[in-house]
C-alpha cells in the first residue's frame, strides 16, 4: 500500500467520524454516547467502507477525470451501502438507528464527491506560462492603411462581392470590410463557414486576405479553426472574423423576451452554455445539447483566442449586433498551451530563496486572457495601485470575488504547504518582480512571502510606493518578528473592517 492510498484511508476514517458527528446532530442526539455506544458497529462499517473502496480503485488515481472519480466513489459506496443494509437486515440488529446509519453514509458520500473533485481539479489545474504573461512581443509594424492594390479590379467580382455581402448585412459591414482589407482583390478570400475541412482545403500560400463571415459561436473548435487560418496566411496576413459576444448576447436576450421570462432565459443559458463546458462533468452534457454551437464566448475570450494561435489584433468594432476582428498574422500559434477553462489557475510566483512557488487562485478573467497582457498595456493606462484601468478580461463575477478577495482563498492551499505564511509581502511574477530595484529583490527573497501584505496598511499607489511600503516592512520585521506581522495583521483587520479597504 503506497503513501497516498494510506493518507486517504485516514481521511476516510475522518470524514466518516464526522458524517456521524453530522447525523446526530441531525437526529438531536448526544454524540458522546451514541458514538461510545456505536463503536464497534463503527469498526466494522470502516471495514467494509475501506474493503468496498480498495476493490473499486477508490483511492487510485490513474487518471485525473472528474467522471472516473465520481464512478469509483458512487459503486463504491454503493455496494457499501448494500452490504451493510443486508447485515443490519439478516443479523436483526434493530438497535441501530437507521437515520445514524444511512446520514452517515450519504453525508460521507457527499464529503468524498467534494473532496476527491477538488483533489483532481487540483492536480488538473494548469500553470499560466510565465513567457506570454508581461512579454513584450516583437510585432509586424501595424499600418493605418492597407497597400495600394497593384492588380487591376475585376469588375464581375466586385459587383458579386458587393452583392453577396450585402445581402447578409448592411453598408456598415461592406465599408468596414472595405476600408480594412483588400476586400475586391483576388487575393482575398471570402466565405462563410464553420468547419476546419473548408479552410485547410484552400491552397496554400495564395491568399493574402481571408474572411470569414460565420460567426465563430458556431464553431466547435475555435483554435483548430484559428490555427488552419493561420498556415494558410503568408506572415503579416490579415484575418478578419466576427462573433457575438457574451454582452450582445445578454443584450440580445433581455430585448427578445418579456420581463422576468428574460432574465429566466438568460440565467439557464448562461449555465448551460458558459459554465458547463469548464466542468469535466458537465462537458458531455454541454455538448449533446448544443453539439458545440452557439456558445457563449467573451470579447476578451474571441481575442485571446486570435493571440494564442498566432495573430495580432489590429481593428474592431460592433456593427450589425456582431463584433467583427482584424487580425494581422504576426507568428506560429501556441499549439502546446492550453489554457484552462476551469475555476482554479496556478500561477508562477517567486518565493523564499527565488524558489518559483506555483500559486493557486479563483480564475476572475475570462479565459485566454492571459495572452491580452500586451494588448491591454497598450490599449489602458495603469490605476493607482498598479493594475490596469478598465480591464476587459475581468468577467463580473471576478470583479465581486476581487472585491472581497474570494478569489485568493484556493492560496490557502499555499499556507497549509508551507509556501506562504500568513502575513507577509506578496508573491510576484518574475516580470513585475523584474521591476523592483535591486536591493529590494535581494531583501524579498530572504523571507517567505504572505497572504496579507504591507499594501493594505499604507495603501501605496505608485510602484516606487509600494517598493517603500515593502521595505518598511521588512526592516521591523528584522527586529521584532512576531509582533510585527501581529501588528500589521490587526492592522489591516481595522483597515478593511472599519476603513472599507478594498482590492479592485
Amino acid at each position: 500500500m503506497n503513501r497516498r492510498v494510506f493518507i486517504l484511508i485516514l481521511l476516510d476514517i475522518i470524514f466518516i467520524v464526522i458524517s456521524f458527528y453530522i447525523s446526530t446532530l441531525l437526529k438531536g442526539a448526544n454524540f458522546k454516547g451514541y458514538f461510545l455506544n456505536y463503536l464497534y458497529g463503527l469498526a466494522i462499517f470502516d471495514g467494509i467502507w475501506i474493503t468496498t473502496s480498495l476493490i473499486y480503485s477508490k483511492y487510485i488515481f490513474t487518471e485525473y477525470s472528474s467522471i472516473k472519480v465520481t464512478s469509483n466513489i458512487l459503486k463504491s459506496n454503493l455496494v457499501a451501502f448494500a452490504v451493510v443494509t443486508s447485515l443490519i437486515f439478516f443479523t436483526r440488529q434493530d438497535y441501530f438507528s437507521r437515520f445514524i446509519i444511512f446520514g452517515t453514509i450519504i453525508t460521507t458520500s457527499v464529503i468524498e464527491l467534494f473532496f476527491f473533485n477538488l483533489w483532481v481539479i487540483l492536480k488538473r489545474t494548469q500553470v499560466l506560462p510565465e513567457d506570454i504573461l508581461g512579454k513584450v512581443e516583437s510585432r509586424v509594424r501595424r499600418e493605418k492603411k492597407v497597400q495600394p492594390i497593384t492588380q487591376p479590379i475585376d469588375p464581375k467580382r466586385a459587383q458579386s462581392v458587393h452583392k453577396a455581402i450585402l445581402s447578409e448585412f448592411d453598408k456598415d459591414v461592406y465599408s468596414f470590410l472595405e476600408a480594412n482589407t483588400a476586400l475586391l482583390s483576388e487575393k482575398s478570400l471570402i466565405i462563410a463557414t464553420t468547419t476546419t475541412f473548408n479552410v485547410l482545403n484552400q491552397p496554400d500560400g495564395y491568399y493574402d486576405t481571408i474572411i470569414n463571415l460565420r460567426k465563430i459561436n458556431d464553431i466547435r473548435r475555435i483554435n483548430k479553426f484559428f490555427e488552419a487560418i493561420n498556415t494558410k496566411l503568408p506572415k503579416g496576413g490579415t484575418f478578419v472574423c466576427m462573433a457575438e459576444t457574451q454582452e450582445q448576447r445578454k443584450e440580445r436576450i433581455l430585448k427578445k423576451f418579456p420581463p422576468i421570462i428574460n432574465r429566466i432565459y438568460y440565467f439557464f443559458d448562461f449555465i448551460v452554455k458558459r459554465v458547463f463546458p469548464k466542468f469535466s462533468l458537465t462537458m458531455g452534457i454541454y455538448f449533446f445539447l448544443t453539439r458545440g454551437e452557439n456558445r457563449v464566448i467573451s470579447r476578451a475570450e474571441l481575442l485571446g483566442r486570435l493571440y494564442s494561435c498566432g495573430f495580432d489584433v489590429i481593428n474592431e468594432i460592433n456593427l450589425n449586433k456582431q463584433h467583427f476582428v482584424v487580425a494581422k498574422k504576426i507568428k506560429k500559434p501556441y499549439f502546446d498551451l492550453e489554457p484552462t477553462y476551469g475555476p482554479l489557475i496556478k500561477l508562477q510566483r517567486i518565493g523564499k530563496g527565488g524558489k518559483i512557488i506555483k500559486v493557486y487562485k479563483f480564475r476572475t478573467m475570462h479565459p485566454y486572457s492571459e495572452y491580452l497582457q500586451e494588448y491591454i498595456y497598450n490599449k489602458h493606462s495603469l490605476q493607482e495601485g498598479g493594475k490596469f484601468k478598465n480591464d476587459f478580461r475581468v468577467s463580473t463575477l471576478g470583479r465581486f470575488m476581487r472585491k472581497f478577495w474570494i478569489d485568493e482563498l484556493p492560496m490557502l492551499i499555499n499556507l497549509l504547504r508551507g509556501d506562504l505564511k500568513i502575513v507577509g509581502v506578496r508573491p510576484l511574477s518574475r516580470h513585475y518582480f523584474s521591476l523592483y530595484t535591486s536591493e529590494l529583490q535581494e531583501r524579498r527573497v530572504k523571507y517567505k512571502p504572505g497572504l496579507i501584505p504591507p499594501f493594505y496598511v499604507d495603501k501605496p499607489n505608485t510602484l516606487e510606493e509600494i517598493m517603500a511600503s515593502e521595505l518598511k516592512y521588512f526592516d521591523a520585521y528584522d527586529k521584532h518578528p512576531i509582533f510585527t506581522d501581529l501588528r500589521y495583521f490587526f492592522l489591516v483587520f481595522y483597515n478593511i473592517v472599519f476603513k472599507k479597504y478594498r482590492s479592485k
